[in-house]
């Protein structure tokens, strides 16, 4: 099948971004089909029949051109890529929340996106300046959970909080009121985990807002790495709420 899309080193101002492997692109045209643009096969990929069967399936161009990986700079194991159109959605205001205030690595929030689909929190805030979530670094960090969540950005915190005030607010920080374990942890319909920049964390202004919340460690290090802090606080939520 032709398609007249010549695909180029990803930038922030495209209307489209794309999934570097197999298992990303099954993922895209399996959530949402009506998303995709076309999938670009090597020919070295090892299983071409199914991938042009999936895509004749769902109505989608898919081409064989070896030299689109090249100009791409996509890595040598990586034979797939889907093409999709940049999208948005306005957060369910009846599930629990994870907010991103101004987060700077691609891999993190990735990463994040796919910890949040393990455990069923579905809905992520970002507030801006952040990175940027379509780059197909952080596409491919989440290997495909992308596609399962709802994610909308914010100019700041007080318009995220303007949107969605009924949730329950708990800023994640060293500082933390609580300490958090699966005993104190809030039992609710509604909340929202709040995790601040990799390097900065949230701002003392924060705990000012609903309650903070720390995660115990040793005094072997100073911090967490911000997707394992994430992952820890969105574990032991979504256990406590029956979400897992």
């Amino acid at each position: 099948m032709k398609n007249n899309l010549i695909l180029k080193p990803y930038k922030k101002e495209f209307d489209y971004s794309y999934t570097s492997g197999a298992y990303a692109t099954y993922e895209l045209i399996k959530i949402k089909p009506e998303i995709v643009k076309a999938v670009y096969i090597h020919s070295r990929y090892s299983n071409k029949e199914e991938m042009e069967r999936v895509c004749r399936d769902n109505k989608i161009p898919f081409l064989y051109d070896d030299k689109t990986f090249i100009r791409i700079n996509q890595k040598e194991n990586s034979y797939i890529i889907g093409v999709f159109e940049k999208h948005s959605y306005i957060l369910d205001k009846s599930k629990p929340h994870v907010v991103l205030v101004n987060p700077s690595d691609m891999g993190n929030i990735g990463t994040i996106i796919r910890t949040m689909a393990g455990f069923n929190i579905c809905n992520l805030a970002i507030i801006t300046p952040a990175a940027d979530i379509f780059n197909p670094k952080t596409v491919r960090a989440s290997m495909g959970a992308l596609f399962r969540i709802n994610f909308q950005l914010f100019n700041s915190f007080e318009e995220y909080r303007e949107m969605y005030s009924r949730h329950s607010c708990y800023p994640f920080m060293l500082k933390g009121e609580i300490c958090l374990n699966i005993d104190n942890c809030s039992k609710e319909n509604l909340f929202s985990l709040i995790f601040g920049n990799e390097a900065t964390g949230l701002d003392e202004s924060f705990l000012d807002i609903g309650t903070s919340v720390k995660i115990p460690s040793s005094d072997l290090v100073d911090s967490l790495n911000l997707s394992i802090a994430a992952g820890i606080g969105i574990f032991t939520f979504a256990s406590k709420n029956g979400l897992i």
